[in-house]
């Protein structure tokens, strides 16, 4: 395959993705989707859709080949020491009542949707239900680590133990996780019907969130103030899923277990991040810019990304 066929390749990966975002960008400066819809919608892929694909693909997979604790691990501790270099970062560089805020945009990605997407695109089935997996675990790290780096730096607010955790737990994206491992481990087969029904419903989640993503877009906001939100942009997309995928790879990781991890690692900043941040009084503005730039700047770095990794034949 000659690096042009592997281009290509990579483009019709990449692009169904971008080319939705880019589209609600386009739907809500012409009219088409308004606030409510946005609010609507993404209330029903965060509540229902998503965790029924979530579902499926995981009952669909077989366990013995998708369930991986050593990516698991190693994506767990590649998370935790990302999120603590960006903090030390953060406290020499960033002014002190936007730090948490920074800290969230630059590792906080959205593998539920963009993550998830692209490794559906890339990998089928596979991408799908040992992406479903992953994504239990991202819940749990991203949700616990963005709440203690944000109240970290509330003036008025502290962690509450149990309310985070209780917060986690009625995630619909972790009781979906929880509720298909037995069921797949079993092998209880679900009625045709009952398949087909779901596969209908899940078929919504990714237009649905990424029409939504692109329709929250503000490039308005991007041109009048950008700030640290370019650094932590360039820490998202740039540094830490550089050096994330090249520890994963000297760590043994290859093929689809290496690219699946490139795809999450490599995702934008998370839409939820705006919401957290907005509930707790912080920057709600540079949350926001966050998640426009890595939104805009990741149709250029995954593409480039998933290109070389296959250019050099380890995904």
């Amino acid at each position: 395959m000659t690096l042009l066929d592997t281009f290509l390749r990579t483009l019709e990966t990449t692009l169904p993705v971008f080319v939705m975002v880019f589209l609600g960008i386009g739907l809500r400066r012409i009219g088409w989707i308004d606030q409510p819809f946005i609010n609507t919608a993404s209330a029903l892929v965060f509540k229902a859709t998503l965790p029924t694909l979530v579902f499926l693909s995981i009952i669909r997979a077989d366990l013995d080949a998708t369930l991986n604790p050593p990516l698991l691990g190693f994506y767990l501790v590649a998370t935790l020491v990302s999120f603590g270099l960006v903090w030390l970062w953060a406290t020499r560089r960033i002014p002190h009542q936007d730090r948490g805020v920074y800290v969230q945009g630059a590792f906080r990605g959205n593998c539920g949707i963009v993550g998830l997407a692209l490794a559906a695109n890339l990998y089928g089935d596979y991408g799908l239900s040992a992406g479903g997996l992953l994504l239990g675990l991202v819940i749990v790290t991203y949700n616990t680590l963005s709440v203690a780096v944000l109240l970290a730096y509330h003036p008025e607010k502290s962690m509450n133990l149990a309310s985070t955790a209780r917060d986690i737990a009625r995630n619909p994206l972790i009781i979906a996780v929880l509720v298909a491992l037995p069921v797949a481990a079993s092998g209880i087969a679900l009625p045709d019907w009952v398949m087909t029904s779901g596969n209908y419903f899940a078929s919504l989640t990714l237009p649905l969130a990424l029409l939504c993503i692109g329709a929250t877009i503000s490039l308005k906001s991007l041109r009048t103030e950008s700030g640290p939100a370019l650094g932590s942009s360039f820490w998202k997309m740039v540094l830490l899923p550089a050096g994330c995928t090249l520890a994963a790879w000297l760590a043994g990781f290859e093929g689809q277990e290496l690219g699946l991890m490139f795809l999450f690692f490599a995702s934008p900043t998370a839409a939820a991040s705006f919401v957290m941040v907005k509930a707790l009084g912080g920057n709600a503005r540079m949350a926001a810019n966050i998640i426009a730039l890595t939104t805009l700047a990741a149709s250029l770095t995954i593409t480039l990304g998933v290109f070389l990794l296959q250019s050099f034949g380890v995904a």
